[in-house]
């Protein structure tokens, strides 16, 4: 059976379940597989003629093995394999996976939705209420908040930074109500994530609550987002020449991902982290030396993160070898101009709009193909460019049209709970809940 193990070594090897509804490791640890699965070549020379689902069951059912049945588990991937994921061309050379044709419209309904029906499955007969605590620097909570919705068993509390989410990641977050709490924190990204992790630490809270994370932490939510890299590959063309991909990486679960289904055999030929200014990755792969740093505020908010959580899993993909990341992996910052020109200028000549994030990413892919002339690659557009009206709007002077989805949430009344960015309130939240 795959074990996980925590990736500061001090705590016990545990199977799927333990480690979804832990969330994070005792020693503060991210959990981490014993082993990387690895697919067969038969699987990739018929990937095309294989289902999205069929696809998504091969690659996550070595990760759970016996802890949910098959029949289950089919279940819980067609659930979560809803939507389409489609590839599509952009410019020369350079196409876009597009991510954000789910419920909330953005990438992380796909992890999100996996992990709410597998720990709904992990609790069905538990007595105890189990209190998902996530923090968000945008998409994360919308899509949690919507694959947890109505949930038996399951109370979710978001915290997000006030003032630094979009009008519609807001509306999103703070309109659904019933088992869905938002806590909007005078503070950043980071101190969100801060206060999260001390909660899962602190015993008078632990003792008291079933905690677990929906961040990406969490196995859970990490592991399924291999899905999009795979079906990615299945609409490759040109399977002689992979692609390059060029994830924008905030909390760089989803990149991690990506180089999680590299390692078990899937054929790319490089891996871009597009950051913003948020350089902390860029900078060490200049260095070698990791400095965490306090977030800045840009226009690709989702990925204001300054101490990435799951860049320490990406290390142990490569065994720490330096050398064997940089051989794979390379980090490019993108300003907020270079961003803004992008979608100006992509939307003008090539009548395709982009969202902030996924424009990060474009601009990295255009400066590596522009040093590497051979390549073709892929950007990852992780959410749709409506989610950032205020933002993409005034760039490209028209309106955006408004999916029904995004409609129905905009004059729903806000129902959040203001709190400091301090351990001590939140604390005094939780403990309010027992």
């Amino acid at each position: 059976m795959m074990k996980y193990y925590s990736l500061n070594k001090n705590s016990e090897h545990i199977n799927f379940e333990v480690a979804t509804i832990k969330g994070q490791a005792p020693d503060k640890g991210l959990y981490f597989p014993e082993r990387i699965p690895i697919l067969s070549d038969a699987f990739f020379k018929q990937i095309e003629s294989l289902t999205d689902e069929e696809i998504a069951y091969a690659v996550i059912a070595p990760y759970v093995e016996d802890v949910i049945p098959t029949s289950i588990l089919k279940d819980i991937v067609a659930e979560t394999m809803h939507f389409k994921m489609p590839v599509v061309p952009v410019a020369k050379d350079i196409f876009s996976l597009e991510l954000f044709h789910g419920n909330t419209l953005a990438f992380k309904d796909v992890g999100a939705r996996f992990m709410s029906r597998c720990l709904g499955y992990f609790v069905r007969n538990n007595n105890k209420k189990i209190t998902v605590l996530v923090a968000t620097s945008g998409d994360t909570g919308g899509a949690v908040a919507d694959g947890f919705y109505g949930v038996d068993g399951v109370e979710v509390i978001i915290l997000y930074p006030a003032g630094k989410v979009s009008t519609v990641q807001a509306q999103q977050l703070t309109t659904l109500g019933n088992n869905i709490i938002a806590l909007e924190v005078d503070g950043n990204f980071d101190d969100c994530q801060s206060i999260v992790k001390m909660a899962f630490n602190d015993p008078a809270v632990t003792s008291q609550l079933f905690l677990t994370s929906a961040n990406s932490i969490n196995v859970a939510r990490w592991l399924p987002q291999q899905f999009f890299y795979f079906l990615a590959y299945k609409q490759w063309s040109d399977k002689q020449q992979p692609p390059v991909i060029s994830v924008p990486s905030g909390n760089f679960g989803n990149i991690c991902a990506g180089l999680l289904a590299y390692q078990s055999g899937l054929p790319v030929k490089h891996f871009i982290a597009a950051c913003n200014s948020n350089d902390v990755v860029p900078q060490f792969m200049k260095t070698q030396q990791y400095l965490a740093k306090q977030s800045v505020a840009t226009i690709s908010n989702a990925m204001d993160v300054g101490d990435p959580s799951n860049f320490v899993r990406i290390l142990a993909l490569f065994q720490n070898n330096y050398q064997s990341l940089f051989n794979v992996f390379s980090s490019e910052s993108v300003t907020d101009e270079e961003t803004k020109n992008a979608i100006e200028t992509v939307f003008e000549m090539n009548q395709y709009l982009m969202d902030p994030h996924g424009a990060v990413g474009f601009v990295a892919l255009k400066k590596y193909l522009e040093m590497h002339p051979e390549a073709k690659g892929i950007f990852v557009e992780t959410a749709h460019p409506v989610k950032f009206f205020d933002v993409v709007e005034p760039i490209i002077k028209e309106k955006i049209s408004i999916p029904p989805a995004i409609e129905s949430i905009m004059s729903k009344t806000k129902n959040a709970i203001s709190i400091a960015a301090k351990y001590e309130d939140l604390r005094a939240f939780l403990l309010s809940r027992c």
